[in-house]
């Protein structure tokens, strides 16, 4: 089996569509380690995809006005027990443009690796970017990932960011972004992580509402077992008038796991409205008894509620 057709029986049991990457009509980027493995384009996306000596550079730019009528599919990972991939990322959409991007990250037999990603999005007026993540790494606890990412959207400007760690070991997490909207512009940034053993997760999400009308929101949904901990930090900040931002976070804890919640929000201007709401706690009684009632063990009725608490 080649390392594409290994990344790709890998990438379809983490939940992706394998036949996207043959579908002619979609376009995509593959990659294992510092290797790109298969790429294709489409008109009105430009893709600039190049090697490095510790991973992955590229520059994706959604030309004008271009709507592009299927997803953009991500495939980045790495099938060796142990390295480094570090990818460097400069997405664009230019006005008026609109693309719906799938990114699967997958590191299957990860017992030291490292995935380091730093990206920009730039959304220019009027365009919108809706930006889903899954990630698998695998069943041994050994994976680092750091992705930080800075993201501008310019008036009537939309983006929308989902983040999924629920199967597997999550390793250690670390997330660090930051999105700046402009006037009449809405983003939402929505992360749900399942984390076991002695896994660190770590996420901390800022939104800046700096354009007039702009509007936000930080929803993460986090359940924790074992030894594992979780410290989830989101930040607001309402700059401009009619400005309107929310922080929802909640956290379901297990065994000897310990979380923590830091809801931040500011507003610098009279005019901006600001709230959060964070809850952090065991498995609901009522609900697990409603559950027990039906038939189930009390393993499958937590199971069934921390389930539900992630989607």
């Amino acid at each position: 089996m080649s390392e594409l057709e290994e990344l790709t029986a890998c990438f379809e049991n983490a939940g992706g569509n394998a036949g996207a990457l043959s579908d002619a009509a979609s376009a995509h980027l593959a990659a294992s380690g510092h290797r790109i493995l298969s790429s294709r384009t489409v008109e009105g996306l430009d893709v600039d995809a190049r090697e490095t000596s510790e991973g992955i550079s590229a520059v994706v730019t959604v030309r004008r006005g271009v709507k592009l009528p299927n997803p953009v599919h991500l495939c980045f990972g790495m099938l060796h027990a142990e390295g480094l991939q570090r990818i460097e990322m400069q997405v664009a959409l230019e006005e008026g443009a609109a693309a719906h991007f799938i990114a699967h990250c997958i590191f299957p037999k990860a017992e030291k690796v490292r995935h380091i990603m730093d990206a920009s999005v730039r959304i220019a007026d009027n365009a919108e970017m809706r930006y889903e993540e899954t990630h698998y790494h695998g069943p041994y606890g050994g994976v680092e990932v750091v992705p930080k990412l800075a993201v501008t959207v310019g008036r009537n400007g939309r983006y929308f960011t989902d983040f999924t760690l629920t199967t597997g070991r999550v390793g250690t997490l670390a997330i660090d972004y930051t999105v700046e909207a402009g006037e009449d512009a809405v983003t939402e940034l929505t992360a749900r992580v399942f984390g076991h053993g002695k896994d660190d997760i770590r996420i901390r999400e800022r939104v800046l509402l700096a354009g007039k009308n702009a509007r936000g929101l930080i929803k993460t949904r986090i359940a924790i077992e074992d030894d594992a901990t979780a410290e989830v930090t989101g930040i607001t900040e309402g700059n401009a008038a009619g400005a309107r931002g929310h922080v929802d976070c909640m956290e379901i804890v297990k065994d000897r796991a310990v979380a923590r919640a830091v809801p931040i929000v500011e507003v610098h201007d009279p005019g901006a409205k600001v709230t959060h709401e964070a809850a952090i706690g065991s498995v609901d009684k009522r609900q697990m008894e409603t559950l027990m009632a039906h038939g189930l063990s009390p393993e499958e009725a937590v199971d069934v509620i921390v389930k539900g608490a992630l989607r």
